[in-house]
């Protein structure tokens, strides 16, 4: 799974014109779910997401959680996250999950940060959608659970003997 994390002062997802999701302070989370994606993936995911500290304490370094601000989160699916642009200028989309899968992952990645005690509020998979948002800092992240897993590249794998 793949995540664009930004810290937000507000953000809200739009559908034909209907808010369907809104936050205050928080997180916006743009989701992707890879072909070979797991459960596995989404509670490692949910769980750093949760836990990032990338909201400033009182002296003004990067120490809080979106939890430990009272915040909220807002998830957005975007299967474009696993765009491989490596060949042509057209990008492919071939290991992104089937979409019966990829939300099937995105609706436990949501009842994860739920199970969290978080406010969440979620966009309409499969829908086109407007996202606004005010990026506070800007902050924005990129995860990836692969890289969770540790070193996959080969001179990461070198680096290491």
């Amino acid at each position: 799974m793949k995540a664009c994390i930004q810290r937000v002062g507000w953000a809200r997802v739009r559908v034909n014109g209907e808010t369907v999701g809104e936050i205050g302070p928080g997180l916006l989370v743009l989701l992707g779910v890879a072909m070979n994606d797991t459960e596995k993936d989404a509670q490692s995911l949910a769980d750093k997401t949760v836990g990032l500290r990338i909201f400033e304490d009182t002296e003004g370094k990067m120490n809080l959680s979106v939890r430990d601000v009272g915040g909220s989160v807002l998830v957005v699916s975007q299967f474009t996250l696993l765009a491989d642009c490596r060949r042509g200028r057209r990008p492919s989309f071939t290991e992104a999950a089937p979409p019966d899968r990829a939300n099937q992952l995105c609706e436990y990645f949501v009842d994860l940060v739920r199970q969290s005690g978080l406010p969440v509020a979620t966009g309409r998979f499969r829908e086109h959608m407007e996202v606004e948002l005010l990026n506070d800092g800007p902050v924005t992240i990129l995860l990836d659970t692969e890289d969770l897993k540790g070193p996959r590249r080969e001179h990461e794998k070198n680096l290491l003997v």
